[in-house]
């Protein structure tokens, strides 16, 4: 069989053919379908190999010691030709995967041959085909687990038994330096445990991450961004427990952790950092430091690991094997993703080149798995997917006016868009395109423009323009927004973005390719006022939120080219994306996965949205109802708490008191104003677009996953990296 190995005297590192192990009493024989790399911890011992031997000795001082000592009692020769034995010898690496029982020990009864296993172990673990696996050390998985996630079982332990270690309360602010592996799963138990959680890593991808996963807040330590938040959601106290997941020999994780912290907080260390501990600021706050000691109570202790020995439950509530039994569980409930960890998938037979790029910083990764022979190639729901390029941040000087160009006049332009923009002072309506000459003309007259054409082409090459509208039909969005971000223009697209996965796949790759990320999609109603107000009011959630959305779309008019499905897409496709950008924005977070179902003919939709933080929100978008009832109404359920939205209209809280806005007397706000105004400043400054591309990105993918649900009746899982 074959085994990832490491030579720790000449760096070497190869999948070598070794003899397959044999199935002992005490434990079972499990062959590996997927095994995850640690790239903080293996790595860590893949550079330390390749060292020189003066390297090897300052990155493990504590070898040395135990060297010195052998000397002091065997002698320099014999001391000589152990150590150098010893580094001459090939190693094992991995500690984490998932398998299949192949076959099993005597003294085991609670799995049996076939089923699916996590596995714990730097010894028995390993990146292998087969290994033998002790009883204390595995954990069945249940059938809705995907074995690529249950490969994250020793790590997840690991994260586990350092929130344990932390002793969280409902309602806390954690900070966790160091969103690598650990740290992204310590952000997502913390945040199941009802914690606020704030991150701080300089890698922005990480932070990204660990914010799509729950995290408030998560910056890099210099920018001041995570003081300002500890400051606000403590009232200036300091957080009640940091984590430290990072590596490394620097002194700043600790620091950082009295400098933030309140007083007698508690102080966590899970990674491998430098503990230089500044005594004066943890003698004032009189800090608690705590060690978590791998994946819990049990680790390093021959007679519960080899030979099966348990603590009583009563003595000892959470050992390692349970701290995996609660791991693999918390996955099968959905309180936990780490679908979104997952960096890349290699197949095992390309280890030492994945170790080599990892190695090398050519494959950047947060998790990396390795594939074995026979291992499914994908999951068994559903996945859409779409990677979202990280362009570096435009520089463009500010300007005190911006050229707009419009492609299409139609109604909406006409009766939304184009009043607000025509009122504004810091914006000159430069062109106008339509296909009609007459409804170019007829736009130049009323708004102002100084040109108007059929010419889409001279728009885009027009170096005057700093910004392209496109609000024509929907087949023609994603093509037109490629050209013009290639062209170099700031983009607003009304929605939606892209009728397909390949459609957005290619405005992506335009982004990719340009460099230029300044796009915004029409999804106006995030801007509302009274529904910001709303949100403001209800305040920052603590526990999972429960959303009901009724949209009352109403039939459309006979002839309306949103019924032409085969070149403009369904209607849903074409308005939909409103209706979960607004949820996603009330619940500060992208879906994870979309649920569709429909009525006969699909007229009427019931849309189920799941969320991280095992928040869910149910859209119910219907043409049969009632011209006479509002179109659109919003509840928000949490923390013992309900927000009622009417259409735009008014808005209720109901709590400990009810509280209720007065009626607007101007009718319904959308938000297209505020909208439109918070494009044109980014445009104007240079500053960040309204809404992440990521966030576009996963709305868009969720609008596209409704058909493919109804297609498949299987809920889509959504992945945008």
């Amino acid at each position: 069989m074959k085994q990832v190995v490491q030579n720790y005297k000449s760096g070497e590192l190869t999948l070598l053919d070794v003899p397959a192990p044999a199935c002992k009493p005490g434990g079972v024989l499990v062959r590996t379908v997927y095994s995850l790399i640690s790239t903080g911890t293996e790595l860590m011992k893949v550079s330390e190999a390749g060292m020189s031997l003066l390297g090897k000795a300052k990155a493990r001082p504590d070898q040395v010691a135990k060297v010195m000592q052998s000397v002091a009692t065997n002698g320099v020769s014999a001391t000589y030709r152990k150590v150098t034995s010893k580094l001459d010898s090939y190693t094992p690496l991995g500690y984490s995967l998932c398998g299949v029982v192949e076959e099993v020990g005597a003294g085991v009864n609670d799995v049996a041959v076939g089923d699916l296993v996590a596995c714990a172990g730097n010894e028995h673990a390993l990146h292998s085909e087969l290994n033998w696996v002790p009883k204390n050390l595995y954990s069945r998985v249940p059938e809705n687990v995907e074995p690529r996630h249950a490969a994250f079982g020793t790590v997840g332990s690991i994260a586990l038994q350092g929130v344990r270690r932390g002793e969280p309360r409902l309602g806390d602010v954690a900070l966790v330096i160091g969103l690598g592996l650990i740290g992204q799963l310590v952000v997502q138990l913390l945040v199941a445990s009802g914690v606020r959680v704030v991150g701080v890593d300089p890698a922005a991808a990480r932070c990204r991450l660990a914010e799509r996963l729950g995290a408030l807040v998560c910056a890099d330590p210099g920018s001041g961004l995570v003081d300002t938040a500890v400051g606000e959601l403590t009232g200036s106290h300091g957080v009640d427990q940091v984590y430290l997941a990072a590596g490394g020999g620097s002194n700043e994780p600790v620091e950082l952790a009295a400098k933030l912290a309140r007083d007698r907080a508690t102080v966590v260390d899970i990674g491998k950092c430098s503990l230089n501990l500044p005594w004066n600021a943890y003698y004032e706050k009189e800090l608690d430091v705590r060690f978590s000691r791998s994946y819990g109570p049990g680790r390093y202790d021959p007679e519960y690991e080899l030979e099966g020995r348990d603590y009583p439950i009563g003595y000892v509530r959470w050992t390692e094997r349970r701290n995996l039994e609660c791991f693999i569980d918390l996955l099968a409930r959905g309180r936990l993703d780490v679908e979104p960890l997952v960096s890349h998938v290699a197949d095992f037979g390309d280890a030492v080149e994945t170790y080599r790029q990892l190695s090398e910083g050519e494959l950047k990764a947060v998790a990396v798995l390795f594939r074995y022979p026979g291992a499914a190639p994908a999951p068994s729901e559903t996945v859409t997917s779409a990677t979202v390029p990280r362009p570096a941040p435009a520089r463009v000087a500010p300007k005190n006016r911006i050229r707009v160009g419009f492609v299409g006049a139609g109604n909406y332009a006409s009766s939304m868009l184009l009043p607000h923009l025509a009122e504004r002072e810091d914006v000159e309506l430069h062109r106008v395109v339509t296909t009609s000459a007459l409804s170019g003309a007829n736009a130049q007259r009323k708004f102002g423009f100084a040109e108007a054409s059929t010419d889409t082409a001279a728009l885009l090459t027009d170096g005057a323009v700093d910004a392209v509208f496109v609000v024509t039909r929907h087949s023609s969005h994603a093509e037109l927004t490629r050209q013009a971000l290639l062209a170099g223009k700031a983009v607003f697209v009304e929605k939606p973005l892209a009728l397909s996965e390949t459609e957005l796949e290619k405005v992506l790759a335009a982004v990719e390719e340009s460099g230029n990320d300044r796009l915004q999609v029409g999804f106006n109603r995030r801007f509302a006022p009274l529904l910001n107000q709303a949100r403001n009011r209800f305040g920052t959630r603590v526990g999972p939120a429960s959303v009901r959305y009724l949209v009352n779309a109403g039939r459309l008019e006979h002839g309306s080219w949103y019924n032409q499905q085969d070149t403009e897409g369904s209607r849903f496709a074409g308005e939909g994306g409103h209706f979960i950008d607004t949820v996603s924005w009330l619940l500060g977070a992208d879906p994870v996965s979309v649920y569709a179902c429909a009525t006969p003919g699909q007229a009427d939709l019931q849309i189920l949205l799941r969320y991280d933080d095992g928040s869910t929100a149910s859209i119910g978008y219907t043409t049969s109802g009632a011209s006479t009832f509002p179109k659109e109404t919003i509840d928000v359920t949490a923390d013992g708490k309900v927000l009622r939205f009417d259409d735009f209209q008014r808005a209720s809280l109901y709590g400990r008191k009810r509280s209720v806005s007065p009626k607007l007397p101007q009718g319904r706000d959308k938000g297209q104003a505020a909208e439109l105004g918070a494009f044109v400043e980014a445009v104007r400054s240079g500053g960040p677009m309204p809404v992440p591309l990521s966030s576009l990105v996963s709305t868009t993918l969720a609008t596209l996953a409704v058909h493919t649900s109804l297609a498949t009746g299987a809920p889509v899982r959504i992945e945008s990296r």
